[in-house]
C-alpha cells in the first residue's frame, strides 16, 4: 500500500488560494510527473497529467478525466488600521473558528512571508449586539507583531492570507490541517495514479488538479472545455460525522467513500461503481444530491456537448476550518476504486450507457 502520509503532509503545509495555486501546484506537478506520460498546464494554471491507455491509436481511445481541486479557502486584506489588518474571505470560510488561528500573511512589499495570528477585540469596543457570540469576520483583525509603520510599508490591500496550522497525525489513523479539502483527494487521485503503473487499462487517463473550484469552478469550466473527456469523474470530500453532524447529510470518518446520486451524476457511471466497489470489497455509500453536487461535477457535466460524469467523496470532519480531518484509509480506498473503476472501462464500454 502506498505511504501517501509525506506526499499529503507537504501539499497541506502549503498556502494555494483560490486564484494563487501556484505554490501547491509546484509539488502536485514534481509528484506526478514521473506518473503520467505527459504533464502540463492550463492556461489558468490548472495541471493535466495524461496516462496513456493500451490501444496504440490515440485518435480511438476513449479518456476519462478525474478532477480534484488544489485551491483552498482563505484571507484576503480589506484595510490596515494602526498596524491590524481587517480582512475578508476567499471562499467560504467560517469565522466562528478563526480567533486564534495562525496564519501566514503573503505580503506583496516583502521578500518574507509574515506570520500573524487572528484576534478579536474586546467586546466593549464591538458595536451594540456585535460583541456576544462568534465575532463576525468583518470584526476579526490579525496581528503581526508589527509596528504599524513597518505593517503599511511591507502590506497591501489584497495581500492573500494563509492558514498557518501545520499538519497532525491524529489517533485511528487520522490527519489534521488545513486544505484537505481538496488535497486528500489530490493525495487519493495519485495513489490512483501510482496504481495504474502496474495495471493495463484501455482508456486514456486524465488527471486533473483543477483550480478556483472553491469560487467560479473556472478549472473545471476550462480544462473540461480543453481535454473533451468521454467521461468524467470529480473526487471531492463531503461532510463527515462528528458533533452536531448525524443525520443522513454526514458519513463516517474511515467507513469508506461516497458515491453521488442526483442530476449532477449519471446513473450508469454510479451502477459501475458500485459493481467495482462491489467486486473489490471497498465499503462505499450513496449520498444524496439532489440539486447541485457543489463540486467540480457542476462544472464538467455542462461543458461542451455534455460530459457524463460521476462524484466520489470522502469523508470529513470540520469542512472550511484550518483543522479540517480525514482518515487515511479513506484516501487509500478512494484511489483504488478510481484505479479499479478505469481498469474495468472496455473499449465499447459507450456502447452501453445509457441515462435510466
Amino acid at each position: 500500500m502506498s505511504d501517501i502520509l509525506p506526499f499529503l503532509k507537504s501539499i497541506i503545509s502549503v498556502a494555494g488560494l483560490s486564484g494563487y495555486e501556484a505554490p501547491v501546484a509546484d509539488l502536485i506537478e514534481k509528484k506526478w510527473t514521473p506518473l503520467v506520460d505527459q504533464i502540463s498546464r492550463s492556461r489558468l494554471g490548472s495541471i493535466h497529467g495524461l496516462k496513456k491507455g493500451s490501444v496504440s491509436d490515440a485518435s480511438s481511445r476513449p479518456s476519462v478525466l478525474i478532477a480534484t481541486h488544489m485551491d483552498a479557502i482563505g484571507l484576503m486584506v480589506s484595510r490596515i488600521v494602526d498596524g491590524f489588518l481587517y480582512v475578508t474571505s476567499i471562499g467560504g470560510v467560517d469565522s466562528r473558528v478563526l480567533p486564534g488561528t495562525p496564519v501566514i500573511v503573503h505580503a506583496s512589499g516583502s521578500a518574507e512571508e509574515l506570520y500573524g495570528v487572528v484576534v478579536m477585540p474586546p467586546a466593549n469596543l464591538l458595536p451594540d449586539g456585535k460583541g456576544a457570540g462568534a465575532i463576525d469576520l468583518e470584526y476579526l483583525l490579525i496581528d503581526t507583531g508589527l509596528l504599524p509603520k513597518e505593517v503599511v510599508k511591507r502590506v497591501r490591500i489584497g495581500d492573500r492570507v494563509a492558514f498557518g496550522t501545520e499538519p497532525v497525525e491524529m489517533s485511528g489513523g487520522c490527519v489534521s490541517g488545513h486544505s484537505l479539502d481538496n488535497r486528500a483527494s489530490v493525495a487519493a487521485l495519485t495513489i490512483c495514479l501510482e496504481e495504474l503503473k502496474a495495471k493495463s487499462h484501455v482508456w486514456d487517463v486524465w488527471a486533473l488538479a483543477s483550480v478556483q473550484e472553491e469560487e467560479t469552478f473556472a478549472g473545471a469550466f476550462t480544462s473540461t472545455y480543453q481535454l473533451r473527456p468521454t467521461i468524467a469523474i470529480a473526487l471531492d470530500v463531503t461532510f463527515g460525522k462528528g458533533t452536531g453532524a448525524n443525520d443522513y447529510t454526514a458519513f463516517p470518518i474511515g467507513k469508506g467513500v461516497t458515491l453521488g446520486v442526483g442530476p449532477s451524476i449519471h446513473p450508469f457511471l454510479h451502477k459501475r461503481f458500485k459493481e467495482v466497489a462491489d467486486r473489490v470489497e471497498i465499503p462505499v455509500k450513496d449520498e444524496s444530491m439532489p440539486e447541485y453536487s457543489s463540486t467540480d461535477a457542476d462544472a464538467m457535466q455542462l461543458t461542451a456537448e455534455g460530459i457524463p460524469t460521476m462524484v466520489v467523496s470522502i469523508p470529513e470532519r470540520y469542512m472550511h476550518t484550518p483543522v479540517e480531518l480525514v482518515a487515511l484509509k479513506d484516501i487509500q480506498r478512494a484511489g483504488r476504486l478510481l484505479a479499479e473503476f478505469i481498469v474495468s472501462l472496455e473499449a465499447d464500454f459507450m456502447n452501453k450507457i445509457s441515462w435510466d
